[in-house]
């Protein structure tokens, strides 16, 4: 079966942006307007055909990143809702490691928010091309120029607007567009009559500063085209778009377009800006991978012809079954064929192939280079593992993730929960992996972590509702650090006799601290084999091992260099067994000299409230060890930004309602680990929340 849209006519694009900007709201238009729908599906109403597990549509918010597929223009437009909120900032970020281009939404309100900043931080690290749509220009405070600006100040692009809006607020008609010009007004409430005229009178000057400034910005990309803008010659639609198109797919400009999607306004636009700007698969990079066993970097071209290499870059799970997410970067799949998992080295069948609509599944008999399907049938492959063919193994760059900064313990309420929460409990820990769980061997509870208060109550809900799981849940606890202050250097040695074969192993370390969020270096420095180099990985390990349990408070250290300096070795007894447990034991004497501390996460928080209720809230949040770092004026409302630790931030919400009476938002995400305070380690200690 022949592919049925070439490569250059697929756009694989994500929809990102700050929660509640509008991305959902968006993509259910972008849906209705390609003809998938037949209905507009509202987020207030629970009804988007993107949000949908109950959870989404109970909180009107996006929790995972819903796919699928729709035809503008002739193009095929493989599309990915993702979340807003921090907790699931996981979703976007694995999203983007395989898309080829994204719309940015922002409120025009608010302009460019924390999450906003996150999410373009992470396409800058996955150099993907991006179009900015600044939404919901008819809301009261609507600032099209002001939002322009902040994009163009707070995530350093050169932000080119294609588009002007005609009004604002309860006014917003329409918008000017400055390569056609021409103005266009919507009729109806649904957004299909559009019609076009001449600029009005009163912004022809604006839309002479914007169009020059268009002009000017794509010279800078396009040398024929600068030949033209500076002799004066006439410059054609055509000769704009490529230009635009080359601008956005080399990320030199970002196209700049507006609307208002709540009221089916400007929608279409940004529809044929994604095709005419965004990149297909064609004008991306072809992917790079390693050869596993000669460590070679290989270029593996979009092709059909070529051998498969693909990466799954999503699980989602339920009670009947495992559905994996990935991109095809070379080769074809085919239903019922087997492929082979080169991170975990296993072959592995594939069931079913999908193509996705939200949760709703259409099987097809094959997929190809630069498509997204889904595959039903991978028993062990998980985030971020490749498959390829065993004949031609390539290994493409692993995916990392956040560490998780909250947990709590859940303890089943019968027998049969007992049984069902282990099984539910690994399949959402395979599904998200800034989910972990662990059984702490001191107390016997089962703690769950995860990366904010609401992701482990989505957890919690989905244990409750998807796999009928009764269960207490505990108080939150932070995620704490450890990490030292100063160099020290000790020796382990493990030395065991029990007649016949013994074991010796015998290691002298150093260890330094290292710049905040560095993690953990081995090195070795010994020299005149006192430890035989097949020794060294098993220090390694040992030392990994013991920096789990800290200890200043037991809890996980970090950002330590840890250098074998010296030590000795037994030509019989010497083991790897030893030397993992003489690393251990080298660690332990060296981190209890090296003043070891607590670390803290702390995090970054941004509150929106009006202006009479800043000196209490600020006051609130000083109580809570908070530092201001801003406050800047948002039309009628006060704007704070600044650091906090996380412990005190628990039910915060409740609070900042409560003096704002309900008028003020915040939001919150993990900046950094800090030093904590000793009086605050002195009451963690006492009240039982670190050992």
């Amino acid at each position: 079966m022949a592919r049925e849209y070439q490569l250059d006519k697929i756009r694989n694009i994500g929809i990102m942006a700050h929660i509640d900007a509008g991305k959902t709201t968006t993509t259910e238009r972008i849906l209705y307007y390609t003809g998938l729908t037949h209905r507009i599906g509202e987020v207030d109403d629970g009804a988007a055909t993107m949000d949908w597990r109950v959870q989404e549509q109970e909180r009107g918010i996006t929790i995972t990143s819903a796919a699928t597929s729709c035809v503008w223009r002739d193009c095929q437009l493989n599309l990915i809702d993702t979340p807003g909120h921090v907790d699931f900032t996981v979703e976007v970020e694995r999203c983007l490691r395989v898309l080829d281009g994204a719309i940015a939404v922002f409120d025009s309100v608010a302009g460019v928010e924390p999450q906003s900043e996150t999410v373009w931080r992470h396409a800058d690290n996955h150099g993907i091309p991006r179009i900015a749509y600044l939404n919901k220009m008819d809301r009261t405070g609507a600032d099209f120029y002001r939002s322009l600006q902040m994009i163009c100040d707070r995530l350093k692009v050169k932000a080119i607007p294609l588009q002007i809006p005609i009004g604002s607020e309860d006014s917003f008609r329409g918008m000017i567009d400055l390569i056609a010009d021409k103005a266009l007004y919507y009729q109806d409430n649904l957004g299909e009559i559009i019609e076009t005229e001449e600029t009005p009178e009163e912004l022809r000057e604006q839309k002479r500063f914007y169009r020059e400034q268009l002009l000017e910005a794509l010279s800078e990309v396009d040398d024929s085209l600068m030949e033209k803008y500076l002799s004066g010659e006439p410059i054609s639609e055509e000769e704009i778009r490529a230009a635009v198109r080359k601008g956005t797919v080399s990320r030199k400009i970002v196209p700049v377009l507006c609307g208002s999607s709540k009221r089916n306004k400007g929608v279409q636009p940004l529809l044929d800006a994604v095709v005419d700007y965004l990149p297909s698969p064609l004008d991306m990079p072809a992917a790079s991978a390693t050869d596993p066993e000669t460590g070679e970097v290989v270029v593996s071209a979009c092709d059909d012809e070529a051998p498969l290499l693909a990466l799954v870059f999503k699980i989602q799970t339920d009670p009947y079954g495992k559905l994996s997410f990935i991109r095809i970067y070379s080769g074809t799949l085919e239903a019922g064929k087997t492929v082979y998992n080169v991170t975990k080295q296993r072959r592995e069948r594939i069931g079913r192939l999908v193509k996705m609509h939200a949760n709703c599944r259409r099987d097809i008999p094959a997929a190809y280079a630069g498509e997204i399907p889904a595959i039903i049938g991978l028993k062990e492959s998980v985030t971020g593992d490749t498959l390829c063919v065993e004949e031609h193994q390539l290994l493409l760059e692993q995916m990392e993730f956040s560490e998780p900064v909250i947990s709590s313990s859940i303890e089943p309420l019968t027998k049969d929960d007992q049984d069902r929460l282990g099984n539910a409990l690994h399949r959402l820990a395979e599904e998200d992996p800034t989910f972990r769980t662990h059984v702490n061997e001191e107390t016997g509870q089962t703690l769950i972590s995860g990366m904010g208060e609401l992701h482990l109550e989505i957890i919690i809900d989905r244990l409750q509702r998807e796999f009928n799981v009764n269960a207490a849940v505990g108080q939150p606890q932070v995620a704490y650090r450890e990490t030292i202050t100063r160099s020290a250097k000790a020796e382990g040695r493990f030395v065991k006799q029990s007649g016949g074969h013994g074991q010796y192993g015998h290691v002298v370390l150093e260890l330094e601290p290292l710049p905040t969020g560095e993690g953990y270096k081995f090195i070795d420095k010994t020299v005149g084999g006192v430890i035989p180099k097949e020794y060294m990985p098993s220090i390694d390990a040992g030392i990994q091992e013991a920096m789990q349990k800290g200890i200043a408070s037991g809890s996980p250290m970090m950002d330590i260099q840890a250098t074998v300096t010296g030590g000795s070795y037994h030509d019989v007894d010497s083991s790897e067994i030893a030397f993992k447990l003489a690393g251990s034991m080298a660690f332990h004497n060296a981190a209890s000299k090296a003043h070891p501390v607590v670390l803290e996460p702390v995090m970054k928080i941004e509150i929106v409230m009006p202006q009479e209720y800043m000196g209490e809230v600020i006051g609130d949040l000083s109580s809570r060890r908070g530092r201001i770092e801003e406050t800047v004026q948002q039309n009628d409302l006060q704007v704070v930004r600044g650091l906090v630790p996380l412990e005190p931030m628990f039910g915060y919400a409740t609070t900042l309602r409560s003096i704002t009476q309900g008028r003020g938002t915040h939001t919150i995400q993990f900046s950094h680990y800090d030093q904590a305070p000793a009086h605050i380690v002195e009451e963690l200690t006492r009240t039982g929340k670190i050992a």
